[in-house]
């Protein structure tokens, strides 16, 4: 099992110094990756300053050498394809094919789409997503792409360089349990990260729905069913290792290949530095 550390892009975080000071100590600390939002409106915690998590990453792949870097989660739909593409190839160059890109529709809806003029349809989005993710592994390749589809279009396009991770990044698709249809767009790609409707942001999931939904992602993997797959699952854990370990080994048991330590949504150390850091400091639970 290996084990992340998950920041918001605003707050103390909306700083790049800051991430990169969080990179480092969960390097030395010995987790194994870092995971930043990507958000650019969040009314819940509006007038607090927001950060690129594309800049943050970067501040954060030139302070490790080690760590996975990515977002959790990137909404797709809200990008161009191309211009997502450049990015993620860029960081995965300049990390040395550290990335991990996961992606789904985002949220909240209202605040990402609709504030801006955007559709905000979930069926839109959806389609927005699929087609995508497919263009994003195209461009990713380095090598020609001519796409005509629903709500994008490619014409004789060569994006280079290509990702230093062939045929790409892993992808994990998040999205809400027991909805199904994230977890069979999950199933095709290479892992799965599931927030709970009964286990909200920094809440650590029931055993019983980890089971339910590894087991439902496992009937789903018929293609490429032999390629490595995570599942990832997150929330807030003691720093004491005994005590984190009683709570993460049945998860582990389950089906869970990364932990990804997160602070809870409601609580006053979502977006402050001191306390991320003084759990980092911690270091991972030992399972």
């Amino acid at each position: 099992m290996r084990f992340s550390i998950n920041i918001p892009n605003f707050g103390d975080f909306a700083d790049p110094r800051n991430v990169a000071t969080v990179a480092a100590a969960a390097e030395q600390a010995g987790w194994d990756g870092l995971f930043v939002w990507d958000h650019v409106l969040h009314r819940q915690h509006q007038g607090r300053p927001f950060g690129d998590p594309w800049m943050l990453l970067t501040a954060a792949a030139l302070a490790t050498s080690r760590i996975r870097l990515g977002t959790l989660l990137t909404p797709v739909p809200r990008y161009r394809p191309q211009q997502l593409a450049r990015q993620v190839a860029t960081l995965d160059h300049l990390s040395g094919g550290r990335v991990i890109f996961a992606a789904g529709l985002g949220g909240p809806i209202e605040d990402e789409y609709r504030s801006f003029g955007d559709a905000a349809e979930p069926r839109v989005l959806a389609e927005r997503l699929d087609e995508g993710l497919e263009l994003l592994r195209r461009f990713w390749s380095g090598e020609p792409v001519d796409h005509h589809g629903r709500h994008y279009e490619a014409r004789d396009v060569t994006l280079l360089p290509a990702t230093v991770q062939r045929p790409g990044p892993p992808v994990w698709i998040g999205g809400f349990w027991p909805h199904r249809a994230p977890m069979r767009r999950a199933a095709r790609w290479d892992g799965a990260a599931p927030l709970f409707a009964t286990a909200r942001h920094g809440r650590v999931p029931d055993v019983a729905d980890v089971r339910e939904v590894v087991d439902y992602v496992r009937r789903q993997r018929t293609a490429g069913a032999d390629r490595p797959f995570e599942f990832v699952l997150g929330g807030a854990t003691p720093p004491d290792r005994a005590k984190a370990k009683d709570m993460i080994g049945p998860l582990r048991d389950a089906g869970a290949t990364w932990w990804d330590e997160r602070q809870l949504q409601t609580g006053p150390d979502l977006d402050r530095l001191t306390p991320v850091l003084r759990r980092i400091e911690a270091g991972p639970p030992v399972v």
